[in-house]
């Protein structure tokens, strides 16, 4: 006599197997929809948040300045070996032989030989002391200064800084050169250099013609001499 079969216990009922997928499709869309709903929403919210700063008046920095600054550019024609244009592939030393208004500083470099010096270093800021400036120290005083070439070195390596430096650069603190300190103020369209920074020690340095550049080096004409510290 054969033994009945067995049946399982828990018969497979392939219709509810297909059904349970089916089922669990609109509750994953309704999921989803969800989702989208608070993506949407958190994505209109951060738009609103972005017009908001857009449209907010935060403060910025203020813009770069650019082209010669200072009421003397007239000093520089638009030709010739003194134009912008011919500077600015002139090493500075020769630059400076063109400009007249810069024919004593021209003399004095020459004096104190350091016409190689200032033409082969790269990438300085030339603070140029016009005809001018050398007038406001009295007619004995030159003659003295250029008699005196270990002072005279120092007082026009303290004219040159390191870099290339734009208006808003020029203004702060730098060392010079010669090794010493000097200090540049405000505002950036018209830089100058306190009175008591100045061999005459009467009136601040003011820029003349400023921000012009030459093969390797910026120029800022200046009405005063700057006196070396020490």
């Amino acid at each position: 006599m054969k033994a009945p079969r067995s049946r399982p216990l828990l018969p497979s009922r392939p219709g509810a197997a297909r059904l349970a997928p089916l089922l669990a499709v609109p509750l994953l869309l309704g999921g989803l929809a969800a989702c989208s709903s608070d993506d949407e929403s958190g994505a209109a919210a951060a738009s609103s948040a972005s017009a908001g700063a857009a449209g907010s008046t935060a403060p910025s920095s203020p813009p770069a300045v650019t082209g010669p600054i200072g009421p003397g550019c007239a000093v520089f024609p638009d030709e010739g070996p003194a134009s912008p244009a011919a500077l600015a592939t002139t090493p500075v030393g020769a630059a400076a032989g063109a400009v007249p208004e810069l024919s004593t500083l021209t003399s004095a470099v020459l004096t104190a030989n350091l016409v190689d010096v200032v033409n082969t270093r790269e990438d300085v800021t030339l603070l140029a002391p016009t005809n001018a400036a050398f007038d406001a120290l009295g007619p004995e005083a030159l003659p003295a200064l250029l008699a005196d070439v270990p002072r005279l070195t120092a007082l026009l390596t303290h004219h040159v800084l390191p870099g290339r430096l734009a208006p808003e650069e020029l203004v702060g603190e730098h060392t010079t050169l010669a090794g010493d300190r000097v200090t540049v103020t405000g505002p950036a369209e018209a830089p100058s250099v306190s009175a008591d920074q100045t061999v005459a020690g009467a009136a601040p340095a003011t820029v003349v013609c400023g921000n012009v550049p030459t093969a390797n080096a910026t120029v800022y004409l200046v009405d005063q001499v700057l006196a070396p510290v020490g």
